[in-house]
């Protein structure tokens, strides 16, 4: 079966004392790719000891189970000290430069949950209509993006929500509570369920 692919997201269990060598690890997978990709972000999380690596496509594309299966396999030799590698296919619903969009990103936060049935259409007006572009206007805000996880989680697509970010100061700013604390929040997120959110660093 094939989805709509704006993006590659690899996720891996990689320890600490991996994380130097992503680097030549990423360019050996780039390089070995059948797919024509480039790298947008790659992120670990020392909490989980896990790394969240996004791959960019040229532009949107059909993209088969099996091609998945490959880029597995060529990012398991590329970086054998990863662990429970897993593939998946995402689609570019939601992007806007952040205010703090000239400053390098070193963090990385993501949101990820199944909707509640029968909710799914509210929370992605709810996200693409208010949140996402509220918070993208907070300061510490370089990126804000969401995407449709089209292969991981008990329901798909997973909502996928990602900001990159200066500080993880920014998440408890005023601006960036009040985006969160609005009434149609308050509607939108009790139907969140399955709920995963990270925090990363930035490692390339």
């Amino acid at each position: 079966m094939t989805k709509p692919t704006d993006f590659i997201l690899i996720k891996a269990s990689v320890s600490a004392d991996a994380v130097p060598a992503l680097a030549q690890a990423n360019q050996e997978f780039f390089a070995q790719s059948a797919i024509t990709l480039t790298l947008h972000r790659g992120a670990w999380s020392a909490d989980t000891q896990t790394l969240y690596l996004y791959a960019r496509l040229p532009q949107r594309t059909e993209l088969s189970d099996d091609a998945l299966l490959a880029l597995r396999t060529a990012f398991a030799q590329a970086c054998p000290q990863a662990k429970d590698i897993r593939v998946a296919r995402l689609e570019n619903v939601f992007e806007r430069a952040g205010l703090s969009h000239t400053e390098p990103a070193v963090f990385h936060y993501v949101v990820e949950t199944d909707p509640e049935n029968g909710w799914a259409d509210e929370i992605y007006r709810w996200y693409d209509t208010e949140h996402m572009p509220g918070l993208a206007a907070v300061s510490g805000c370089i990126l804000a993006m969401r995407l449709l996880n089209h292969d991981h989680g008990p329901r798909s697509p997973v909502s996928f929500a990602c900001y990159d970010l200066v500080t993880t100061a920014t998440l408890g700013s005023p601006d960036w509570l009040a985006v969160r604390h609005t009434a149609w929040s308050d509607i939108a997120r009790p139907h969140f369920t399955n709920t995963l959110r990270t925090m990363f660093d930035v490692v390339a």
